[in-house]
C-alpha cells in the first residue's frame, strides 16, 4: 500500500513539473493574478477598476489601469498579446498597447485596439481605433472571448477568437493629422480603458508572450 501511494505522489509530482515545464516552454506569461491588481497602476477615477470573482471589472467614469509590473520591466516592443473579455450591452472598452502610464484623460501614447460590440460608436470589437476601423460585430455581448494582438517590426496583427480582423503595415505615420500624428509603434506597456459610467466589462486570463526584438 505504502508502496503505491509512493508511485501515485510520484506521478502527480511528475504531472505537475511537467505542466509547469510545458508553460514555461509556452512562452506566455500572466500579467494578473486573479486576486487583485498587483503589477497595476491607475490614476484619475481609481474606482473604476475592481477584483469580481477572478476578473478585472471595469465600470466607472474614464480611467485608465496600465500594466507597471516586473515582466520586461513594463516596455514591451515585439509581443503576442491576449485577453479574455466579456462586454455587457451598450459597453465600450480599449486595450492599449505601446502606451504609457498618465495621471489623467485618453492615453496620449500607443494604439487602442477597441472592445465594443453594442456601444453607440460604430468602431467594434478589434478596431486598431482610427487607423483600421472594424465595422463587424464577431462576438456577443455577456459571452467571453478572446482578444488577441501581435505586434511585430511595424506589423500589428489583430485576432477575435482566432479569426485575423486587422492585419496592418505602418507605413503612413507622417500623413496624419490631430491627436493620431502622436501614436505610432515604438516601444511601451498595455492598459486597459473605462470609458464611461454606463460602460461595464470585464477581461481575465491577460497573457503577453514576448517576441524577439
Amino acid at each position: 500500500m505504502k508502496r503505491l501511494m509512493h508511485v501515485f505522489c510520484s506521478a502527480v509530482l511528475l504531472s505537475i513539473a511537467l505542466g509547469i515545464s510545458a508553460h514555461a516552454q509556452d512562452g506566455w506569461i500572466s500579467l494578473f493574478n486573479g486576486k487583485d491588481l498587483t503589477g497595476w497602476k491607475i490614476g484619475a477615477n481609481a474606482s473604476s477598476f475592481s477584483i469580481e470573482d477572478g476578473t478585472i471589472k471595469v465600470a466607472g467614469p474614464r480611467a485608465h489601469l496600465f500594466y507597471e509590473g516586473p515582466i520586461k520591466n513594463h516596455m514591451f516592443k515585439n509581443f503576442e498579446f491576449k485577453a479574455q473579455v466579456k462586454t455587457t450591452p451598450g459597453s465600450n472598452s480599449g486595450i492599449f498597447i505601446h502606451t504609457t502610464y498618465q495621471e489623467d484623460g485618453w492615453p496620449s501614447q500607443g494604439y487602442e485596439v477597441q472592445v465594443n460590440q453594442s456601444h453607440t460608436d460604430y468602431k467594434r470589437t478589434g478596431s486598431l481605433y482610427n487607423v483600421v476601423d472594424v465595422k463587424e460585430t464577431y462576438v456577443k455581448d455577456n459571452e467571453w472571448y478572446t482578444e488577441y494582438v501581435k505586434v511585430e517590426g511595424k506589423h500589428i496583427t489583430i485576432k477575435i477568437n482566432d479569426k485575423v480582423v486587422v492585419d496592418y503595415e505602418e507605413t503612413d505615420v507622417d500623413k496624419r493629422q490631430g491627436e493620431m500624428k502622436n501614436k505610432f509603434l515604438k516601444q511601451g506597456t498595455f492598459a486597459l480603458q473605462a470609458h464611461d459610467p454606463k460602460s461595464v466589462v470585464y477581461y481575465k486570463d491577460i497573457q503577453v508572450r514576448p517576441l524577439t526584438e
